[in-house]
């Protein structure tokens, strides 16, 4: 029998580097050219330079982990990753370069539903998260899937929403229905 939950994108916040991941260009990589998307690695050295951050072995140790990273990753897991490969990696450099990086599109944050900040890096759409409170399962939802409560909330409250920080908590249809198959639950 098909099941009407989510496909699952994976648990939040587990990102471990993937196939993907060989086939981004390098973070060194030059300048990015006219039609680029503007979320890749193409020129990010020169973008990141030309946000005033000197480029430093610690900040390219980001990037490659970064370029190795499928998914979302927090900061604490970066900074982890980041520290396995260079010591002197700072926690404060590794924050700062990712809010520049979020200016430029290469990764974007939400908060899950402990509110910590998670990272999807170079996110290929908008989305949100669903979180299942419960099981702790998480799913990305797209715009078009929340496009009618988008919609509502223009046109009642006149509010712009950004979905890529939204983060909606609640329980997936498989752990209601487990529930409901429970004796004495109701």
């Amino acid at each position: 029998m098909a099941s009407d939950r989510p496909p699952d994108t994976g648990s939040l916040p587990a990102a471990a580097a993937g196939p993907a991941a060989a086939a981004r260009p390098s973070p060194d990589a030059g300048p990015a050219r006219a039609g680029d998307h503007p979320a890749d690695w193409s020129g990010v050295r020169d973008r990141l330079h030309a946000s005033g951050l000197r480029w430093t072995p610690q900040r390219r140790t980001l990037l490659d982990v970064l370029a190795a990273t499928d998914g979302h990753v927090t900061g604490a897991e970066l900074v982890e990753r980041c520290r396995a490969i260079d010591p002197a990696t700072t926690p404060s450099t590794v924050y700062r370069t990712l809010d520049v990086l979020e200016d430029l599109g290469v990764v974007r944050h939400h908060h899950g539903p402990d509110g910590r900040e998670e990272f999807h890096v170079l996110p290929e759409r908008e989305h949100g998260h669903l979180h299942c409170r419960s099981c702790g399962r998480s799913w990305e939802v797209g715009a078009a899937e929340v496009a009618p409560m988008l919609a509502a909330l223009r046109e009642r409250r006149g509010f712009e929403a950004d979905i890529s920080h939204m983060a909606l908590v609640g329980r997936c249809a498989e752990c209601v229905a487990e529930e409901a198959r429970e004796p004495g639950r109701a």
